[in-house]
């Protein structure tokens, strides 16, 4: 009795560090991504972690919205849309990233058996 079990829960993944420099094949330099919201923005909005991503603006503008119009949430659609699209061009560009790892490392393989 009052043995406590933790819970099997899934441990995150550790932050993916790119093996290639980043600006290789970019010769005039990459727009750089930032987030405009701060973290004591996000804490005191009590936003959880895994939406803590650079798509943050988007959702907490959607989150005022909907405090503005509050019964009326329905009239937020348009920031809720905005917050959405955020994120698919986010998923798009990590695809694209991946993608572009995935050719270096089959260039340099190539180059080493060569």
């Amino acid at each position: 009795m009052g043995n406590m079990m933790e819970p099997d829960l899934p441990k995150p993944e550790p932050a993916y560090e790119p093996k290639f420099d980043p600006m290789l094949g970019f010769p005039n330099g990459r727009k750089e991504r930032t987030v405009k919201t701060t973290k004591e923005e996000m804490e005191s909005a009590a936003i959880p972690p895994h939406l803590r991503d650079y798509c943050i603006d988007d959702y907490m503008q959607f989150l005022k919205c909907r405090q503005d119009r509050f019964p009326f949430v329905y009239k937020c659609k348009h920031e809720l849309h905005n917050y959405h699209n955020c994120e698919f061009e986010d998923f798009v560009l990590r695809m694209k990233e991946y993608e572009r790892e995935a050719r270096l490392n089959k260039l340099v393989e190539s180059k080493q058996g060569a």
